[in-house]
Parts: C-alpha cells; structure tokens; sequence
C-alpha cells in the first residue's frame, strides 16, 4: 500500500514539478524549487542523521552525498566502508539521483532483449521504499540488528517529533516497529522525489534550451558521443519514457544490463576481509544481476551472470571511482577502456567475469586520444549546478 501510494502521489507531484519545466520554466534553480511536503523533510532528517547506524556516525549520506553526485564522497578506495570501522562491502556504492525515473521491479523486456528496473545496481530491491530500508540492516553498511532496533533509535531522536506529526502521536510507540520502518522509508523515498535529487540545471540542460553553448571540444565530444562512441544503445541522449513522470531531459542511461568485462579489482579492501565476513578471500567473484536472477528464475541465472545496472552518466564528473567495484579511478580511465578494452595491445586485464561480455557495442572503437579527451569534456557538462 505504501508502495503503490509512492508511486502515485508523490510520482504525480513530481510528474506535474518536471511538466511545468518541460513546457518552458527552464531549468530549476535551488531558489525557485518547490517547498518539501512535511514527509519529504522527514526523509530529508532521517536520509542525513548519522544517528542510526551502529556504531553511529553511519548514514544515507555518507555513501550518497549531494556534493558527490549522490555517490560516495571517498574517492580514495574503490569500494564504500560501512558504520564498522575497517569493514567495507565488494561494491562501489552508486548514485542516488535520478534514481525515481528507474522501472521499480527487475523485469525481462523483449523489446530491450534483457532486464531492465529494479533498484541497486543488480536490481535486488523492487521498490524505492525497499531500497531504503535494506542499507540500515546491512552489516557492511549501518549494521543494525533488526528493524525494531533502527525504530528505537528514531523515537529517541529529535526527528522523532518530525515523524509523529507526519504519521500520528502513536507513530513510534512500542508494537509499532514493523509499521515505523515502512513509513521511515517512504519518508525517504519521498525526499527523493524532491529537486534535490532531480535537478535538470547541468550545462547540457541550459544548451539543450538555448541559454549556455558548449565548447568546441564539449560539441565535438557530443558528436563522438552519439556517433563514433556507439554511447547512445545504454546511454541514450534523447527523453526515454518513464514508469514514474516523464523526464524533461536525457536520463542518459536505459535502466538496463550489461557486463562490460571490468576487470577484478584487487586493489578491493573487500577481498581482504577475514573469511568470517569473506569466505572466498580473493577468490571472491561479483556476479552481480545472476543472484537477483536465481532468486526467481534459477534457470537463466547464468546468462545474466556478471551485468550490472547502467548508470545514469549525469553528475558523472563526481562519482569517481567507476565500475561496480572501483577499479576505474578516473572519467579517463573507463573512457579509454571502453575504446580500447579489446585491442590487444593496451593491455587490459581480463573480465571478472568472462560470460556474457558485451563485445558489440564497444571494445574497438577506434577513438584517437585527443577524442578520449573531448568525450570527457562533453560528460563534464553534465554535472548538476551549473550557473551561466
């Protein structure tokens, strides 16, 4: 119920906020953006206490930070520590914004001819609501015991009167657990919906409405991007439709799958931990969209075996490191791979895992270095808070 009430009411309110700069407001700007509803600041409290998380100091924000894109702001190691204090999970924790536009549920697609949708990065959650809760329970992350424990910590907060206006005196009161942590995550869910996490105000948007012109390396790495780049099949830069509202700009990302053959990054603290946290020890293998697969369609698992999401590529400038475990440190770096990775001359390591690489679409492509360059240059335009 609270699900679908996500994505009807909040989806509507966030459909008419972008239809209105789709029909000629032009590209939001933080003073003009529309006020949060009361439940929507609840998720903004609860989405940036560090208070929840045990040990505390742990929070939404500390993997999904504005100023980072919504990604992790240590770009120091290539995959994101939790609330524990030297425990850090096998994955590069990805950004958050834009993330209302994605499908809600893992699907098979035949016009895309593979899955599309679902939360995190290997579409194990179904909902916005069920991605927010699973991080406060997940040992590499805040490291909670269970949902009653997170719902204790809350009604001891300051927020917590927040949370009772929102949702009623009782809101909190003992026996209410399980229902709480619902209504905790859908206040979260609703802050995503704000403008906050969809802005729209990079400097394509302003050049996609005639009000900023890109340079010449930015126009050429543009021209690169659709043609000889073969960017467009995953990060299409045109409006794609969307479950949720229709986007007023390009999303620049498909919501699908893809293994890209990122090589196993060694440099990765997760292959490292004790056997008790990692039993594999540097065997360890991320198959990334398989295990959603497994849970429901055993079966085909294996032809799913090594993809991940594809991200949206706006505020990419600040989401470094890239890939699912970090082992591209630079824009330049995963630039170049994506060029190159088949040429045996550049040297790249082989695919963590080999199965179902995508050899179509990149590889080769032939770029010169001066073309890495310019692509880079035009990605760089797509950072939110752009002021002409």
């Amino acid at each position: 119920m609270l699900d679908r009430r996500i994505s009807s009411t909040a989806g509507v309110l966030a459909g008419l906020s972008l239809l209105a700069f789709a029909l000629g407001a032009g590209p939001p700007t933080a003073p003009t953006a529309p006020p949060l509803s009361a439940k929507a600041k609840l998720g903004q409290q609860l989405f940036q206490t560090t208070a929840l998380s045990n040990p505390k100091g742990q929070g939404c924000i500390s993997c999904h930070d504005p100023h980072a894109g919504f990604a992790d702001p240590d770009h120091a190691l290539p995959t994101s520590g939790g609330a524990v204090d030297g425990l850090f999970g096998f994955r590069n924790a990805p950004t958050i914004s834009y993330i209302i536009f994605c499908p809600p549920r893992v699907r098979f697609s035949a016009e895309d001819g593979g899955y599309v949708g679902g939360m995190f990065i290997d579409g194990r959650a179904p909902s916005l609501m069920s991605q927010a809760q699973q991080p406060f329970l997940n040992p590499f992350e805040m490291h909670n015991l269970d949902p009653a424990t997170v719902v204790h910590e809350i009604a001891a907060l300051p927020l917590a009167r927040t949370f009772r206006l929102v949702y009623g005196p009782h809101a909190l009161d003992p026996g209410n657990e399980d229902l709480a942590y619902e209504q905790m995550s859908e206040a979260i869910a609703e802050f995503q919906f704000s403008r906050q996490f969809n802005r729209f105000d990079s400097k394509y948007d302003y050049f996609l409405d005639g009000l900023a012109e890109l340079t010449p390396a930015e126009s050429r790495g543009l021209e690169l991007f659709n043609g000889k780049a073969n960017c467009i099949p995953c990060h299409p830069s045109t409006v794609e439709g969307s479950l949720r509202a229709p986007p007023p700009h390009p999303l620049f990302t498909d919501f699908g799958y893809d293994n890209i053959g990122a090589p196993k990054n060694w440099e990765n603290p997760f292959l490292y931990m004790p056997r008790t946290i990692n039993p594999d020890g540097p065997d360890f293998i991320d198959y990334g969209l398989a295990n959603t697969i497994a849970l429901f369609d055993p079966e085909h698992a294996q032809e799913e075996a090594g993809k991940f999401k594809t991200s949206t590529l706006r505020n990419i400038d600040l989401t470094a490191p890239y890939g699912h475990n970090g082992y591209f440190k630079t824009l330049k770096d995963i630039v170049h791979f994506y060029n190159t990775r088949d040429v045996p001359e550049a040297g790249w390591p082989p695919p963590e895992v080999p199965l179902n690489v995508n050899t179509e679409d990149f590889g080769n492509l032939g770029l010169t270095d001066q073309e890495e360059d310019d692509i880079v240059a035009f990605l760089k335009t797509l950072t939110d808070g752009y002021r002409p």
